[in-house]
Order: C-alpha cells, then sequence, then structure tokens
C-alpha cells in the first residue's frame, strides 16, 4: 500500500480541480483520482456546446478564464482546466476507477482499477453525468437508442426522435436539424422547458411553430423497434418512422457508491445524501461532498458557479481538524 495521504479527490471535474489547488495550497498531501479523462463530463458534453455561465462564473482557484466570447464553449473550457491541471502539476490519476473504500486503523483504503491508497480524508466529487435516466420502455436498449449526443453530423439525413424539452434535448434538436435529419420532439410537458439558455429558446418555438420540428406535448415514447417507435400522444398512439432515438431524459449521481460508503441518502425521489452545508462533511467522518453531487437527483441546483467554493470550506475544515489533532 502507497504512502498515507491527507486527502484522496475522487472526481477529476472542474471541483475535483478546485478541491486539489485548495488542498496544494494548504500544503495539504493530496491526489484526484478519476476514473476517465481529465473534467470527463465536460469532455462528454455535447462538441458544440456553449456554457450558459459567462467565463469568470466558472473559474477556479483564482485563474482567470479567458475566452474570446462571452459564454465560453466546450472546447475553451477543456483547454482551461487542462492549463490549471497542468500549470500548477496538479496530482492526478487518470483512466483510474475507485471500487471500494474501507475504513482501515482510522484510516480510509482506496482500491481502485489500477492500485490501493490510503487516505486521512476522502472528497467525493464525482458529478452526476454517468448514469442516465432510463426511460423503461421496450426497445430502449437498441443501438440506434443514445442516452447522451455528440456531433449533429452522424444524424445528418435521418429520422430522429428526441425525447426531452431541456437544455440538451433543444441543441440536439436544433443541430440535427439544421444537419438535415427530420426532427420529431417527445415532450411529456406542455412546451419548451423554462431553464433552457434564453439565447435558445426562441429558435426552437419558432422552429416548432413553422413545422420544420415537429413537436408532441404532453406525450412519451410507448415502444422502440429496428425502423419505428410509439410514442403516447394526447390524440392516441402513434406509430412513425425512426432510426435514431436521442433520450435527452438526464442522467443522476452513483447512489450505489455513496452508499457504499456509508453515506445515507434522503428516503424520497431526490435521494439527496447527508451532509453538513457549513462543513460539507457527510454522515461519515472524514468523508466529504463538493459539486453537483449534493442535491441528488435535484441535479439543477448546483453548477461550478455555485459550488466552486465548497473547495474551500472542505479544505479550510481538514486543515483546522488536523491541527486539532483530527477532533
Amino acid at each position: 500500500m502507497s504512502a498515507t495521504h491527507d486527502i484522496i479527490i475522487v472526481g477529476g471535474g472542474p471541483i475535483g480541480l478546485a478541491c486539489a489547488l485548495e488542498a496544494k495550497n494548504a500544503g495539504l498531501k493530496y491526489l484526484v483520482i478519476e476514473k476517465g479523462c481529465l473534467v470527463n463530463s465536460l469532455y462528454n458534453y455535447p462538441l458544440n456546446m456553449t456554457f450558459f455561465s459567462t467565463s469568470e462564473r466558472i473559474e477556479i482557484g483564482g485563474v482567470p478564464f479567458v475566452c474570446n466570447n462571452p459564454k465560453p464553449s466546450r472546447p475553451e473550457a477543456l483547454e482551461y482546466y487542462r492549463r490549471i491541471a497542468t500549470s500548477n502539476h496538479l496530482v492526478i490519476r487518470l483512466q483510474e476507477e475507485v471500487k471500494e473504500v474501507h475504513a482501515v486503523n482510522g484510516f480510509y483504503q482506496v482500491i481502485t482499477s489500477k492500485a490501493s491508497y490510503q487516505s486521512a480524508h476522502i472528497i467525493v466529487a464525482t458529478g452526476f453525468y454517468d448514469i442516465p435516466v432510463l426511460l423503461s420502455v421496450p426497445g430502449e436498449h437498441l443501438p440506434k437508442v443514445r442516452h447522451y449526443y455528440k456531433d449533429p453530423h452522424f444524424y445528418a439525413m435521418q429520422k430522429v426522435i428526441i425525447v426531452g424539452a431541456s437544455n440538451s434535448a433543444v441543441d440536439a434538436a436544433l443541430e440535427t436539424w439544421r444537419k438535415g435529419a427530420e426532427v420529431t420532439m417527445v415532450i411529456r410537458g406542455e412546451g419548451i422547458g423554462p431553464r433552457v439558455k434564453y439565447w435558445v429558446k426562441p429558435d426552437i418555438e419558432n422552429r416548432i411553430k413553422e413545422g420544420s420540428i415537429k413537436a408532441f406535448y404532453h406525450s412519451r415514447l410507448k415502444a422502440v423497434r429496428e425502423k419505428e417507435a410509439d410514442i403516447i400522444t394526447a390524440d392516441g398512439i402513434l406509430t412513425i418512422a425512426n432510426d435514431f432515438v436521442i433520450a435527452m431524459t438526464g442522467y443522476q449521481p452513483n447512489f450505489d457508491f455513496l452508499q457504499s460508503l456509508g453515506i445515507t441518502l434522503s428516503d424520497d425521489d431526490i435521494r439527496q445524501p447527508s451532509y453538513n452545508p457549513e462543513t460539507m462533511e457527510t454522515n461519515m467522518k472524514n468523508i466529504f461532498l463538493a459539486g453537483v453531487i449534493c442535491g441528488g437527483m435535484n441535479t439543477h441546483v448546483w453548477f461550478i458557479e455555485n459550488s466552486r467554493d465548497h473547495a474551500g470550506k472542505i479544505v479550510g475544515h481538514i486543515k483546522t481538524r488536523m491541527e486539532n489533532g483530527g477532533n
């Protein structure tokens, strides 16, 4: 087993990096473990995505984020966070997944896909983008059904169903339509989501109004087959020819991992993890939460801009606790 760390940070996204910067500046021995690439969730965002936030609101560690436009793009964000990691020589293990965590002799033993480590404290900053919320309909596991959307060109000249009315669904609908796809949106509610980016919302509503993009409100997907799909609409079941389904139904934290750590979750649909908002410590001593994972299924509550201060809270509390002999 390797030498003991003061902090192991699980998750190498923006908030995980912010925690690493705080730990480094505090003189603590830390390690970031990320199961994918650096800022893995951002990497998996659509290629043409533009952030809702301005660049200064997603800065971390007091390092300016300079970009060409008021709203930074995915490539600009990837480059910014990569430069944060490399210029600060942050200690990160990439493509390494945390498998198990055990309390051993006052420390936590962290077993990964590649090694084993010891740490006095753990910060979980794993986000929520890795596990899609499933539709639970027949045919959902066919290759034509996608829960992640990357590049519109792939869907050119295809018949595409978009499930959802949030930012991701709207972006996919507009981008694939502009590449020549025949787009049908299946929307549970009465219209486009209220949180859709204000500069995009009129665009999608106008495309629907003019008939360029079909939209069925108060509707849901019933079943998917190789060449068609069934939609339950207000007027009954409709079967349409279909090549691909892009199900933008949202994502959820890895609740199984949280529970394996001993962290309690609320017993409602939100499944919010238990933590102290002053210190971000969970019901498990010396295990902390940072970032969007704090909201459970309320994935719209926490973003980079309003959770980056979690890093300072956590590391400050750990530093004080260590100076007081761990109490």
